[in-house]
């Protein structure tokens, strides 16, 4: 530019007045803070995070940054104009969540720009523009465990807008399989009342419904042993053994060796009612009545004297029995 002006017929005043503001120009480009540079943004799961790279330019107070963002209607409005991501004005850090921020299938133009003390950079775009459809969308991380005839599913790492489809079926027959649909944000499912002793498989597809894509999970076989009473395990009836075997043997010692003469020490004696002695005494006559009459006529079956006798002895009894 120099050389062109000194070669044109112009005046010598318009030459120097034209250097002097280039060499101006030149300088305030030097001296102007540099912008953020490295711009990118990592999507994952539907969570937007924008990323650029540290001020190179020395400042004795830390940098700081401020994002913009212009969706559609801002960059066909006709001012083109851009609006603030409130949580990212004046940070320090060199990262931006702009997930509330972009909230449509749509091309997004973003730029950072930095300042240090009272220097304000440029504006730094993102190239390209940016689409939340180019989101990654990984896999849920989930977990099973059997609690007694049930299983629990946990997720994790699930974007919060999505919804979970687990599908649960007997090993081997996924023919009959069943299908349970929850929001990722509830983050647990429970399946009641399986078969016990059954192995049931399970996997998981994540759907989310504003990108019309899903990701599905390995599958897990998880076998259900139910509930099991506590006097069903081989502990405790091996302990139940040995408690009955140690009581029997302990009452038989007692019994040994309890002597005659101070067994009332080792046991009680209650004391009959008089009703029920005076009957008893009143059997036990009659017994033996009985049993002397049997035997009478038993032993004394021969010769007439003795037949009569014995009749006459059982005939009294009966008698008296009357």
């Amino acid at each position: 530019m120099a050389f062109w002006l000194l070669r044109m017929n112009v005046p010598l005043t318009r030459r120097i007045f034209t250097l002097v503001l280039l060499h101006l120009d030149l300088i305030r480009c030097i001296l102007m803070l540099q912008p953020p540079g490295r711009l990118t943004m990592e999507s994952i799961n539907m969570i937007h995070t924008l990323r650029w790279r540290p001020l190179q330019t020395p400042c004795s107070t830390a940098a700081l940054y401020s994002v913009q963002y212009q969706g559609e209607f801002e960059r066909t409005a006709p001012n083109a104009t851009w609006l603030d991501v409130y949580e990212c004005q004046n940070i320090s850090h060199t990262h931006c969540d702009v997930t509330l921020d972009l909230v449509s299938d749509s091309d997004y133009n973003i730029r950072v720009r930095a300042q240090c003390e009272s220097q304000i950079s440029q504006w730094t775009c993102l190239s390209p523009p940016f689409n939340r459809k180019d989101t990654l969308l990984t896999v849920p991380q989930m977990a099973v465990s059997a609690v007694g005839y049930a299983l629990l599913v946990t997720f994790d790492q699930a974007p919060p807008t999505a919804s979970i489809n687990v599908t649960v079926w007997k090993r081997g027959d996924k023919a009959q399989a069943d299908v349970y649909t929850i929001l990722a944000e509830e983050k647990v499912l429970r399946v009641a009342a399986l078969q016990e002793g059954v192995v049931y498989c399970l996997k998981a597809h994540m759907i989310l419904e504003q990108l019309s894509r899903t990701g599905s999970t390995e599958i897990h076989c998880v076998p259900i042993k139910g509930t099991h009473a506590p006097w069903k395990s081989t502990t405790t009836v091996v302990v139940t053994l040995v408690l009955m075997a140690g009581v029997l043997l302990a009452t038989f010692w007692t019994v040994v060796h309890c002597r005659a003469h101070d067994s009332h020490q080792c046991t009680y004696k209650e004391p009959l009612p008089s009703s029920l002695v005076s009957l008893m005494t009143m059997m036990m006559k009659l017994l033996i009545r009985y049993t002397l009459v049997q035997g009478c006529q038993t032993h004394f079956s021969s010769g007439a004297t003795l037949r009569k006798i014995c009749a006459h002895r059982r005939a009294g009894l009966l008698k008296s029995w009357h």
